[in-house]
């Protein structure tokens, strides 16, 4: 059973930094990234990194936010900088396994429990 644990949120000041982490555990995830949830709207694709270390960022975060993977230590990164208000969310890791049984491919997608990001102008 896959588990995905984040940590690193937390109440900061607008243009302060956070390092946010996921530790996976259970089995090996091709595709990791990080998704956020606003007060009052929808989960939003923040960033995504492939096991090969492609990565994809929201337009909103790209240059201020890095994604990245320690596969050694089974663990997601997201370095956080020049935090805005706008920033204020749940950030949930998410992670998918890929799966091949005779020849025909599954993919499996685990979510986090979520960590709260504030950021205070």
């Amino acid at each position: 059973q896959v588990r995905l644990v984040e940590s690193g949120g937390g109440l900061v000041r607008a243009g302060e930094s956070l390092r946010l982490s996921c530790a996976a555990s259970g089995s090996y995830l091709n595709a990791m990234g990080w998704y956020r949830q606003p007060p009052g709207k929808q989960r939003e694709l923040v960033a995504t990194i492939t096991s090969g270390g492609s990565t994809n960022y929201a337009d909103s975060v790209k240059g201020r936010f890095t994604i990245s993977r320690d596969d050694a230590k089974n663990t997601l990164y997201l370095q956080m900088n020049s935090l805005k208000p706008e920033d204020t969310a749940v950030y949930y890791c998410n992670g998918v396994e890929v799966t091949t049984i005779a020849a025909s491919r599954f993919e499996h997608e685990y979510w986090g429990q979520g960590t709260q990001v504030t950021v205070s102008a």
